[in-house]
């Protein structure tokens, strides 16, 4: 797993993630994103390069949105990889963070 954090001044703090976000990464992660989160006012958390997710990983973006509302902060999530689109869809969580998500078809999910 790799995270990589861009601070900036007006515009969201950004957090890529890239590799597996599971039970055997996921307190590392979490330490990562709850210090980033008490020094940023908007953070966006791209998932394009999430390789796998589990119901840790899930977990864990549930609770970085919960904690965002209660401080009364923003959140985003972007670049949904197939492989969170897949959990999002199971566990039926599309809408949850209110972030569009590109929902590919089997037939499109070759075009990319």
């Amino acid at each position: 797993m790799t995270v990589t954090m861009t601070p900036q001044a007006d515009d969201p703090c950004r957090f890529a993630i890239e590799g597996e976000m599971t039970i055997y990464n996921a307190l590392e992660l979490k330490d990562r994103l709850q210090t980033h989160l008490d020094q940023c006012p908007h953070m966006e958390i791209d998932l394009s390069g999430v390789s796998e997710i589990d119901s840790a990983g899930l977990q864990l973006l549930v609770m970085a949105k919960n904690e965002v509302t209660a401080r009364g902060k923003t959140l985003s999530i972007s670049g949904h990889s197939p492989a969170v689109l897949e959990v999002l869809d199971i566990c039926n969580l599309e809408g949850f963070f209110g972030d569009p998500v590109l929902i590919r078809t089997p037939e499109s999910a070759h075009e990319f």
